[in-house]
């Protein structure tokens, strides 16, 4: 298999998380959607442009992050089982991971574009704040019953809100959640998003001294 993405996507993040946490072997083909040589070589394999992206042994096309994740926890029975067997708890699991993307990622998201842009529109700005603070008030509660996010096992759930606690605490005061800030360093220790912040940190670093890796 092979997996198109790049580390500093929140949702390639979600999905290498997954990878690893099933001990599955892929082949890694980072994608700098930012070079236009290699947006251009990739937009003409998969023409809407979005990552993460997996190729199959059938060499299947795979989008979505959710769905690459229900494709590997199906076909590999090694690692963590990231969906349940039993109806109501996977349905829990997969709603968690809906909420999240939308009302989270997919807000932060956005957040960061207004941001960088020159002309900003700080209530909308606000509003969106106001929005993602309410969803951790959520979340946060919901972790006061369960050591991860939908129980005592990890599972796509946690893909999903991992990499969005991480990247949002500099903005966001997480520390007025007592147990977001638990979950946030139990999921600093866990191996599989050590694996991915190592990959973070590499492409942080490629990133500054004007490093693009081959298409």
């Amino acid at each position: 298999m092979e997996l198109l993405y790049h580390p500093l996507s929140r949702y390639s993040q979600k999905v290498l998380l997954a990878f690893y946490e099933k001990q599955v072997n892929f082949y890694p083909r980072i994608i700098e959607l930012s070079d236009p040589y290699s947006r251009n070589r990739f937009t003409q394999q998969y023409p809407s442009g979005k990552l993460p992206l997996l190729k199959t042994r059938s060499a299947k096309l795979l989008p979505e992050s959710t769905i690459i994740i229900e494709y590997i926890d199906h076909q590999f029975a090694t690692g963590t089982q990231l969906i349940p067997t039993d109806f109501e708890h996977a349905l829990q699991v997969r709603l968690c991971d809906r909420i999240i993307d939308n009302d989270v990622s997919n807000k932060l998201y956005t957040l960061e574009r207004m941001q960088i842009r020159v002309e900003q529109a700080p209530l909308k700005i606000k509003q969106l704040e106001n929005e993602i603070h309410a969803s951790f008030q959520s979340l946060n509660e919901q972790l006061s019953h369960y050591h991860w996010l939908c129980g005592d096992a990890f599972t796509m759930a946690d893909c999903a809100l991992i990499p969005c606690i991480m990247g949002a605490r500099k903005r966001f005061k997480l520390y007025q959640f007592d147990q977001l800030v638990r979950y946030l360093h139990q999921a600093e220790t866990r191996g599989s998003w050590i694996q991915v912040q190592q990959e973070i940190e590499l492409a942080k670093t490629t990133a500054l001294i004007g490093f693009r890796p081959i298409p």
